[in-house]
């Protein structure tokens, strides 16, 4: 499946377009097949890691999680 991936803090020229293996679900829990999304402020605030409080829930370096939530 194709996702939108970050490995580090910064502009939206962070961002890169990569096929990733397609999550399996465990017993409960479901996978949903997404048309359209969007992004909001909030996760481009994230994606800077602007904030000292996300930069240390999210990873101080970089992410911890290169797909966003």
């Amino acid at each position: 499946m194709k996702a939108i991936i970050y490995e580090q803090y910064g502009s939206p020229d962070v961002l890169k377009l990569q096929e990733i293996e397609k999550p399996i679900p465990k017993d409960n829990e479901v996978l949903i097949k997404i048309h359209a999304t969007t992004a909001t402020s909030a996760e481009g605030m994230v994606r800077r890691g602007d904030s000292i409080a996300s930069r240390l829930i999210l990873g101080l370096k970089k992410p911890k999680k290169n797909t966003g939530y």
